[in-house]
């Protein structure tokens, strides 16, 4: 009697009756945006892991979708811009490389500059372009823009083994520093991560940042020792150079894999140091901002 009752006021069968019962009593989670600064709660990040890998995932297969090369661009893009760059800054501008074949000095600063450049403008675009997802289901936020980022690893284990190749083939070999390289791709991330974070939480509320990207890149190319050596700074002069992080990333990748490269030195302290802070204070703007995002997006 009770079930019919219960039935006929929800105007649905015995069976969906006691499915809503059931439902009703299962524990119940209100979400409430937070106020002011809040705590990053890393490890809810951690508790979502499978998401992340899977957003990582989507990312990939959504980067080689239909096309008729495939992973073979993570080669051709870096390979076409080192040739370019040899002819170019190597042969017609004469550039030092510090006694190093000059397309394997450019090719091993491209490789870690792919990675940076992937990261920051997929995580800097990934809120936005997650809008559907954010505004129905709640989960950390973060995992978007760090999904993004690890997405560029698959370019660079591509990318990387011409790095090993172009070495045998100029019989160049790594000294112990090579055991520093896992070191200095984490250091890569963490600087696209850093300034992505910023990026992402601001392109939510100004559109204008994705136009913006773009030369933001093509001038922090420039800005980084991919085409020359830091060595071209003055000596009193480079732990300011280091002020830019990808300056530290991309001296540290060489001096960890070709034996004639300069140790990058204080310019590396103060390239870690300023990613270190970056990242810090763009996390917790991400997760001030991230309340607004379902609003705003």
């Amino acid at each position: 009697m009770g079930d019919s009752v219960v039935s006929a006021v929800a105007g649905k069968r015995p069976g969906t009756a006691q499915a809503m019962r059931f439902a009703a009593e299962l524990p119940h989670t209100l979400i409430r945006p937070s106020r002011g600064w809040v705590s990053l709660d890393l490890r809810e990040l951690w508790h979502y892991r499978e998401l992340l890998f899977f957003l990582a995932w989507r990312d990939i297969k959504v980067r080689y979708m239909q096309t008729a090369l495939g992973a073979a661009w993570a080669i051709v893009q870096p390979l076409v811009s080192m040739i370019l760059l040899t002819i170019f800054f190597g042969r017609l501008a004469k550039i030092p490389s510090n006694g190093i074949p000059y397309p394997l000095f450019v090719y091993t600063a491209l490789v870690p500059w792919q990675l940076f450049a992937y990261g920051l403008t997929e995580s800097s675009n990934s809120v936005v372009l997650n809008e559907r997802l954010i505004t129905k289901v709640y989960f950390p936020r973060l995992v978007i823009p760090l999904a993004s980022v690890l997405a560029g690893l698959v370019d660079f284990m591509i990318a990387f083994p011409l790095v090993i190749g172009m070495m045998i083939w100029y019989h160049i070999t790594p000294t112990w520093a090579v055991l520093a390289l896992p070191l200095f791709v984490l250091f890569t991330m963490a600087t696209a991560l850093a300034v992505g974070l910023w990026l992402s939480a601001l392109n939510v509320q100004y559109r204008d940042v994705r136009h913006t990207l773009t030369f933001i890149v093509q001038v922090w190319l420039f800005a980084s020792p991919v085409a020359y050596s830091s060595t071209l700074v003055p000596a009193h002069w480079r732990p300011l150079y280091g002020l830019n992080p990808m300056a530290g990333v991309i001296e540290g990748f060489r001096w960890a894999l070709l034996r004639n490269a300069p140790a990058p030195g204080p310019m590396l302290a103060v390239s870690i140091l300023v990613t270190a802070v970056v990242l810090v204070g763009g996390l917790y703007y991400f997760r001030r901002m991230e309340k607004t995002f379902a609003d705003v997006v």
